[in-house]
This record gives C-alpha cells, structure tokens and sequence, in this order.
C-alpha cells in the first residue's frame, strides 16, 4: 500500500482532532473506532473481507503499512473468522498515541507539550497544514449536502464518524441536527463500513460484552467449556507486548 493515500485510521483521527483544543473529540469511542477502520482499511486494501458478522483473512500479504500489517497479522493468527464486535472490543493498547505519533512523523500534526494544573506533563496536538483536515472534511460535507452516493471510502469514513460520536463534533448544535442525520445515513452506502460501524456501536451499548466469571448469560446455565473472565473471548485478538501498536501510552 502507497503513502500517496491516507488510511482510514488517520482520516478519523484528523476529523477527531480540535483544532482549537489540540485534543481529540469522544477519545473513549474513538479508540474503538480507529480498530474499526483498520478493518476498513485492510477490506479496501483486499487482505480481508466480510463473512457474515465476522471477518475473515483472504490475502494475508502485507500491505507496506506497518500498524495496518500488525493488524493484519493478529487477525490472520485467529485462523478462523473472527467476530468484527469481538475484534473491535478487544485490547487496544496506545492505538490513538500510534497514530498520532505516526502523523507527527509525517509532519501531519506538531506535539505541543503542556501542563495540566501546572504540575501534570501533557501533549497536545495542531495540524499542522489544515489544508488536509478540511479536504478530509469536505467530502463528507459534499456527501451530506448533494445526496450523491459517495465512494466506498468517504461513506465509510462517515459510518464510522457516526458510530464515535463525531457528528456532534462536526456539525454541532440545533443548526447541525439534519447534517447529524444525513451522516448516519451514509452508513449505508458501503457494506464493510457499515458492518464495522454497528460493531463499534454494539461494543458500546455492550452487546457482546461477556459474563463475569462464575456468571452464566442470562437464561442460560453454565456448563463445561464455559469462558471465565480471565480467559481471552473468542475472536478477540491478544495484543503483543511489543510493536507498533503497543509501544506508546494511550493519550
């Protein structure tokens, strides 16, 4: 995969960046939603594709990118289909700090330290060519506005921005409430995207969240094989204790 084009991933974490505050919008979701749109990513890129409401590996070449590639990896270590609400709720250590440090590498964003309550170290974030953030952001504008269905990256660009909260971010307040809705509306204008989007939604609202240990679902008694809390779920991928997407704090 070329670095002529941006990924997913990083169009999302542009969108998610206040330009005013150097912060990121729904920090919590968009955890969730950066995993999502390594999916996007990596389906748009032909190394996976949707098999019902999991994901299954059918090139497991690399694509040159290597946060998408160590992505890649795990989920082709599943060796079976893996769950998207699984997949996505699993344990993300530092993958916003990866990516916002992969953007200061590229001269995308600047890291501007700071101090919270003049004692706590903080790291802010400033675009540093805004030029980018409102090309990313006028192609959901010229998605919202014209009707037009967009491509399958913008519309799941805009699945996505939907499912983290974003639209409030973007289009705020009484005045933005048809743009709100027009951008959930995109969700549907690409299968993948709107698969990962409702995955995120679900991890959310805690649908597919497992039982505690000792605790059968409800209506359903324990049994043998049953999973315990300390045992990983099915399908969620185990982060490795080194690379690229377990280097950084998360921020």
């Amino acid at each position: 995969m070329g670095r002529s084009r941006r990924t997913l991933p990083e169009e999302l974490l542009m969108l998610a960046l206040d330009p005013a505050t150097g912060t990121t919008a729904q920090p919590q979701s968009l955890d969730l939603g950066l995993a999502g749109a390594q999916l996007v990513e990596l389906a748009l890129a032909g190394r996976i594709a949707p098999d019902g409401d999991r994901i299954a590996v059918v090139v497991p070449r690399p694509t040159g990118d290597p946060t998408l590639d160590c992505a890649l990896e795990l989920l082709r270590r599943r060796g079976a289909p893996v769950r998207a609400v699984h997949w996505i709720g699993g344990p993300r250590l530092g993958l916003r700090q990866t990516y916002l440090s992969h953007l200061e590498r590229c001269g995308m964003v600047a890291a501007v330290p700071g101090q919270m309550c003049g004692v706590l170290p903080t790291m802010r974030y400033q675009a540093t060519d805004t030029t980018i953030s409102r090309e990313i952001r006028g192609r959901l504008d010229s998605a919202i506005r014209t009707g037009v269905p967009p491509d399958p990256r913008t519309a799941a660009l805009a699945a996505l921005a939907h499912a983290v909260g974003l639209g409030k971010h973007l289009y705020p307040g009484n005045e933005g409430r048809s743009s709100r809705s027009r951008l959930r509306d995109l969700i549907r204008h690409d299968p993948m995207g709107g698969l990962v989007a409702h995955a995120v939604m679900d991890v959310q609202n805690g649908v597919g969240a497992q039982p505690r240990r000792g605790q059968a679902p409800a209506g359903r008694p324990a049994g043998p094989g049953a999973r315990t809390a300390g045992e990983p779920a099915r399908g969620v991928p185990m982060q490795p204790h080194h690379g690229p997407m377990a280097r950084a704090a998360a921020h």
